[in-house]
Order: structure tokens, then C-alpha cells, then sequence
């Protein structure tokens, strides 16, 4: 996919670029958000939920950048590596074409003797003709909030292969006292062709302080030519073990009456003892390392359906969520991203939600990736070992499994396209939504077929899961939506609540583990499944109301009838209900241009305001939705196909997928978005599977 640039702007007067319009790359710990013109512009450090030092996508002037972007006229294409998530960016003009391979490095699953380097590594190498480029590094400490410094000093991690001083390499170091934080930013100059020499490089000062930079960046301008290349490596030092008096410069040299390089071939034995030597070859091993660790993963596939590209691409995204040291799982890596631009609905997503990371589950254990689902099942069931004192869970852990994170509106960020408050945290931690235990319960259940057998003593903890299910049944929540309104018996934390018992029941059976209260949760699910009928049904409308006071508005969430097994797909009530959602906003549905909307929030109060656009979630439910029912007709299976073939047009050039979509067909929200992946995996695979069933 093409983007014409016809005017190179320098990057710090660069406006904003459409969400849609950048790749990830992540290590499992954190990820960061490429810009399609070859710029960082989301990046929290180290783990997801720390404090950034880029987000330029949340404000131009003083988010914070780290770009690599020609000085002249450029088309620009970007895409992964085959079956990977090292992504490269590419930049075409008549006279040359320079490619920026990124990635922050893994290394292979059966390499556990060397650590984990944090590094974010940007590769910019010229393979025809010759191009000018600029980097610019300006770091913006805790969320842009604290002031930092920055020094230009050699750099002891870089072999000097003799005493010339042009072989010596400078580095950029930034120092923040207030965020605890140190970053240095490295290089490696290459040469790939005979006869063509290293390129040059300065790193030097930049001040952006007018635009509200904290502290000084640094740039470096780049005349490459093809075989050239320059890697630039990002990352926090290790602790220095010698006196900063050591530390190499012109001063000291004069002081000690030596020649500064020999100062500095002498420092360089004063390296910290875990801060690997950086050499070409070191750059080299690490990107084809990073390489084979995500091609070797995504080789586990079991899927072999119509849409594999797709899918593989979203499994590949859904595994950039998951933080490895617990197993959690975050709904996405990015934070108040707006749902419309201009808008208040800007949320932080960079949590742990129950809901989210079992549906994430349940499309991984689809396709073959059982690791996964067993880590994170270790993780929940610490946090159900340690649930609250009436027997509930928090609807979201922090990814180290807290179950604090506080809301904070930052007043000096702008907002993309000046869409305001920014957030940071999110104080829906504390709602009440009891839709939760349906897709714990659901996904224990399924992990069950293909992961690791319960214990004993953890299923007397998932046996109190069911207990607090049934006991607050009949009790009004906050539902999925996370309304900021009062709360009501929302329909689908019904049906959720009917699916957490059910399951219990029927892992029990299978399992043949003890159940005493067996006949009282045979009995509340019976009941609760009479209740749902008659409470949320709207007769005179003919279909399901989002809750039982409001049985005149639709909600898209009730597609999930067929999919948890609450309702056949051809039962007159749901279809029904999938015909009213599927009718345009015109025509009193959901449904514009084949996207569907959560539901008209101007019948439904929600406490929030605002607009937002059409939910790729509940497009997908509705087309998973009609693929079940194509089962008895075949008509709708054949809609279902054309739904979600048009839905994939709305991924971006990567595949990758944000919360909403605009009218105009433009991506709004937190990007990536794991739910929108994870639900595209689940449509896939079921029409996939219906395919087959009825030999289509």
C-alpha cells in the first residue's frame, strides 16, 4: 500500500497521520507503534502500562519521536517479513530507495541463557541509488510530564579498531532524575559492497524546547548510498560500574596529559559486564533470531481455512498483547486513541481485562497455540485465588496482576487531532459487570479439551466462581459497555451469567468432579434462561432488548446467543433479533455500509456522550452470528461471506485492526485492538468450518 508524501516537512513540524496508517512490533513486554513515514509514535518503557516516552500520536509538538524520514520527495509501502512481526518500512523516489527494518528482539523459544534485550532497533539501509534522510530522537520522559538531559559521549559498548579518533562513536545519553529513567541511543555503521565505505555520521543537538520538549533531542542527517546501512539501537543502560570520573572526555584527557582516544580504548575495558559488545554481527543475529522466534511460532497454526493470511495475521497481533512474565493479556497496547475524532470516548486500554484476554484465549486454544491459554489460566487463577471478600472479581487486573489503575486525565497532552481528555489508567476497574464470569467460565472450559487438567483445589476456587455467578444472577450491572450510567440488567450479562453456570455444570459432568450444590445450579440456570425470555424479549418490536428496562433499544452484544450455545442460531427469537440489528440506523437497526454499532447512543444513555463509529467487534459477531444460522440456511451463510470478505477491507495496509470504524471508513479507537483480532479469528474459523460442513 502506497503513500504519496509530495512535501517532506522536517519531523517536528509533521501534523497528525490516520491511526490506521502504522504497524507493531512488540517482545512481549511492550510494543511500540511505527508510523507509515518511518517514525515512533507510541512507546512505553519497558512494560506496556509504564509511562511513554514516545506518544507524537497524541501530540505533535511535545508527545515525543524517534523518526527516520527522507529529506525529499518519497512514496513510502510497509509491511511485515513473511510470517513475522519485524516490520519494515520502505521509501521509494527516482533517484534511490532506502528500507527502515524495525523490531525489538526475541530471541528463540529454546534460547532461555540469554536475557532479554530491551532494544529497540531501527535498521535504515539503502538498496538502490542514494537517499537523503534525517533521524531525529526526541524522547519525551513520563508521558512528556518530566524534564531530562542529554549528553554526547563516546561510546564504550562500540569495538575501536584503532587509535584514529574517526573511528570513535559517540552516543546519545538522556538522563530523566524525575521518571528514574535513563535511555542512550547507539549506532552501527556497514558497508555490504565492496568498495564502498562506511557512511558518515554526527550525531548532534536539537532543540525543541519551543514546542514544549523538556529537554534537548538529537539528529543526525544522512547522505546514504546503496550498501550502506545504519543501525540505530534505543535502549535503558545497563548501571554503570565504574566512577563517572572514568567516564571518557576531552577534559579528562587534558587533565591526564593523554591523547582522548587512548582515554577511550581504556574505558572501554570499564564496560558494564551485561552490556554486550555492539558489533554488525551482533545486529545481524539478533534481527534473524527475532525472525525465526516469530516464524517458528506462527508455524503452530492449526488453521488451514479460506482466509489463513488474515488469520495468521491477527494471532500474530494477538501474541504481541500477551505480557510473558505473568501470561496476561492486554487489551491493547496503546491508550486514549479516540472512538471519534474530536471526541471524549478516549480510553486506556493497556490492562488486563477478564472479558478480553478469555475471548483471546478462546481464539489462540482455536488455533493450536495451548501455551498461551495455560499461562494465562495460571495467571487468572492466582487473582480467583485472591478475589475479593464478597467472591468477586475485579473486571481487570493490571498486567502484573494489581488490581489498581487509577484514571488521570493529562491536561497538557492535545489528544490525536485534538481529541481531549487524554487518559492514562481506568477507573472502569471498579464497575461491576457480571458478564465477566461467563467468558472466564468459558474459556476455563474450553482449556480444559486442550490444556493443562484442573486440581483439586482449583476447581473448589471455580466451583466459588459459579457459587458468586448464581448468587447475583438477578442483580443489575454495568454490562459490557462499560456505561458510566446507572446500572440495569443488561441482557448480555444475563446470557454471560447463564453460560458461567452452565459451564460449571458441564465441567463437572466431564470431569466427574464433586459438584454438592449440582442441583441448585441446574435449577438457577433453568430459571435464569425463563427470566431472559420473558424479561428481555420486546414483543411488539420481535427481538431482544439490550436490557430488561430498556426493551426498546437494540444491542449488538446479543449476537453472542448462538455463539455461547444460549440459543440455536435458528431459533425464531435470535434470527429475529439478527434481522432487526442487521436493518440500517435509517430503518431503526445498527447496521451502516455492512459495520455494525454497538447501539444508538442517542436512545441509550450511557453516561459517557459523545459519538463514536461502528464496532468492529460486533460486525464480526454478527457475521459469526449468520455463518451459525447458514447452517439452516444457506442464504445467510452466503451473507456472512460477503460481510466479512468487505470487513477485511477495513483492516489497515498490515492487517491490523483498531476498536472502531468512522462512516467514512477510517479507523478510531486503541490500536491494536486484541478483541477486533480475536473476534476476526473466531468468524474465520467457524465460516471455515461451516464451509466444510455444508461443502461449499
Amino acid at each position: 500500500m502506497y503513500h504519496d508524501f509530495n512535501v517532506c516537512q522536517p519531523a517536528d513540524e509533521r501534523g497528525y497521520l490516520p491511526i490506521a496508517d502504522h504497524g507493531l512490533i512488540g517482545n512481549l513486554r511492550t510494543a511500540a507503534l511505527i508510523s507509515i513515514d518511518g517514525s515512533v509514535e507510541s512507546y512505553c518503557v519497558p512494560n506496556f502500562d509504564s509511562p511513554s516516552i514516545f506518544v507524537r500520536i497524541l501530540d505533535k509538538d511535545k508527545g515525543g519521536h524517534f523518526s527516520i524520514t527522507p529529506t525529499v520527495p518519497f512514496t513510502t509501502k510497509q509491511s511485515y517479513l513473511p510470517s513475522s512481526n519485524v516490520l519494515q518500512t520502505k521509501f521509494l523516489n527516482d533517484k534511490g530507495v532506502a528500507t527502515v527494518t524495525d523490531f525489538l528482539p526475541r530471541q528463540p523459544s529454546s534460547n532461555t541463557a540469554r536475557p532479554l534485550l530491551s532494544w529497540l532497533i531501527r535498521r535504515v539501509e539503502v538498496v538502490r541509488g542514494s537517499i537523503s534522510l534525517r533521524m531525529e530522537c526526541a524522547p519525551a520522559f513520563n508521558y512528556a510530564r518530566s524534564p531530562h538531559t542529554l549528553e554526547i559521549i563516546p561510546d564504550l559498548s562500540i569495538p575501536v579498531p584503532d587509535t584514529t579518533p574517526d573511528h570513535i562513536h559517540n552516543k546519545a545519553l538522556f538522563s530523566s532524575s524525575e521518571a528514574k529513567l535513563e535511555l542512550d541511543l547507539r549506532y552501527v555503521l556497514e558497508s555490504s559492497l565492496a568498495g564502498v565505505p562506511e557512511p558518515n555520521l554526527e550525531l548532534q543537538v536539537l532543540d525543541l524546547t519551543e514546542k514544549g520538549h523538556l529537554g534537548h533531542s538529537v539528529f543526525c542527517n544522512l547522505e546514504l548510498i546503496e550498501g550502506q546501512a545504519v543501525t540505530f539501537i534505543l535502549r535503558t543502560p545497563p548501571e554503570r560500574t565504574y566512577p563517572h570520573v572514568a567516564q571518557p572526555s576531552t577534559e579528562r584527557a587534558k587533565e591526564l596529559g593523554i591523547p582522548f582516544e587512548k582515554l577511550v580504548l581504556g574505558a572501554s575495558n570499564l564496560r558494564a559486564p551485561d552490556d554486550p559488545v555492539l558489533t554488525r554481527a551482533l545486529v545481524h543475529e539478533l534481527l534473524e533470531t527475532t525472525n525465526q522466534y516469530w516464524n517458528a511460532w506462527i508455524r503452530r497454526s492449526t488453521y488451514s481455512g479460506s482466509w489463513k493470511e488474515a488469520v495468521h495475521r491477527s494471532a500474530l497481533a494477538l501474541k504481541l498483547l500477551i505480557y510473558e512474565p505473568t501470561g496476561a493479556v492486554v487489551a491493547s497496547p496503546t491508550f486514549s486513541l479516540p472512538e471519534f475524532i474530536g471526541g471524549t470516548r478516549n480510553w486506556d486500554y493497556r490492562a488486563s481485562w477478564i472479558r478480553d484476554s478469555s475471548f483471546t484465549l478462546y481464539a489462540l486454544i482455536r488455533l493450536g497455540f495451548t501455551h498461551e491459554a495455560n499461562a494465562y489460566m495460571d495467571f487468572i487463577f492466582e487473582r480467583v485465588k485472591a478475589k475479593n471478600p464478597d467472591g468477586s472479581l475485579k473486571i481487570m487486573y493490571t498486567i502484573h496482576g494489581d488490581k489498581e489503575f487509577p484514571e488521570e486525565e493529562l491536561t497538557h497532552l492535545e489528544g490525536h487531532q485534538g481529541s481531549r481528555p487524554v487518559r492514562i489508567g481506568n477507573g472502569a476497574i471498579d464497575h461491576i459487570q457480571l458478564d465477566i464470569y461467563g467468558e472466564l467460565m468459558d474459556c476455563i472450559y474450553l482449556g480444559q479439551k486442550y490444556g493443562k487438567p484442573l486440581g483439586y483445589d482449583t476447581w473448589v476456587a471455580v466451583r466459588e466462581i459459579v457459587d458468586y455467578a448464581v448468587s447475583v444472577r438477578n442483580d443489575p450491572d454495568l454490562s459490557i459497555w462499560e456505561v458510566r450510567g446507572k446500572k440495569k440488567h443488561f441482557t448480555y450479562s444475563k446470557v454471560m451469567l447463564w453460560v458461567a453456570i452452565d459451564r460449571g455444570i458441564r465441567l463437572a459432568d466431564k470431569r466427574c468432579l464433586p459438584c454438592p450444590k449440582r442441583l441448585e445450579w441446574f435449577a438457577a440456570r433453568d430459571e435464569l434462561y425463563e427470566v431472559i425470555m420473558h424479561k428481555a424479549w420486546n414483543p411488539e418490536g420481535q427481538f431482544f432488548g439490550q436490557s430488561y428496562e430498556d426493551k426498546d433499544v437494540l444491542d449488538s452484544s446479543l449476537m453472542i446467543m448462538p455463539l455461547v450455545f444460549f440459543s440455536t442460531p435458528a431459533d425464531p427469537r435470535f434470527l429475529n433479533t439478527l434481522r432487526a440489528i442487521l436493518r440500517s440506523p435509517e430503518r431503526g437497526g445498527l447496521t451502516s455500509n455492512g459495520l455494525v454499532y454497538r447501539y444508538d447512543v442517542n436512545k441509550s444513555d450511557d453516561g459517557v456522550g459523545g459519538e463514536e463509529g461502528t464496532f468492529c467487534l460486533c460486525t464480526l459477531w454478527c457475521i459469526e452470528a449468520l455463518a451459525r444460522a447458514g447452517e439452516f440456511d444457506k442464504a445467510m451463510l452466503s451473507k456472512a461471506v460477503a460481510m466479512f470478505e468487505d470487513f477485511l477491507q477495513y483492516t489497515n495496509h498490515l492487517g491490523l485492526c483498531t476498536e472502531e470504524i468512522s462512516d467514512a471508513g477510517e479507523a478510531l479507537g486503541n490500536a491494536v485492538q486484541g478483541f477486533t483480532h480475536v473476534t476476526l479469528i473466531s468468524a474465520a474459523y467457524n465460516l471455515s468450518r461451516m464451509q466444510a460442513k455444508l461443502k461449499i
